[in-house]
């Protein structure tokens, strides 16, 4: 399945029942240099937009939201040692949580790759 974005800037790509999580590239050159990320315990159940980690860079601290509900399955443990992986590759090595959704066709009302390109020159 192709990724998918929310208007915070996470983007959320399911492979097989897993889902992989993160911010968008975007939001990792907005933030700077990510220096710490918060990472939730494994087993943790999410609602939609519910809290999933925080990340911190050194101009701010910002909320990861969980694009759909479900259990956190997995957490990027190699981000407690270096948390530069989110800027390096936002979008792929630097995922922060692997959730098991709820319901899978929830990704469905999140935003493609070209519409959430368009929104980005509205903000």
């Amino acid at each position: 399945m192709a990724t998918r974005y929310t208007n915070d800037h996470e983007w959320i790509r399911l492979e097989g029942d897993v889902a992989l999580i993160g911010i968008s590239d975007h939001a990792q050159e907005q933030l700077g240099d990510i220096v710490f990320v918060e990472l939730p315990e494994v087993g943790k159940k999410l609602a939609k937009g519910d809290e999933a980690a925080v990340v911190e860079s050194v101009k701010a601290a910002s909320e990861v939201y969980a694009p759909v509900a479900g259990e956190v399955v997995a957490v990027n443990q190699a981000l407690s040692d270096g948390p530069g992986a989110v800027n390096e590759a936002a979008e792929g090595t630097g995922w922060i949580v692997k959730l098991k959704p709820d319901n899978a066709a929830d990704l469905d009302g999140l935003m493609d790759e070209s519409a959430y390109k368009a929104f980005l020159e509205t903000i």
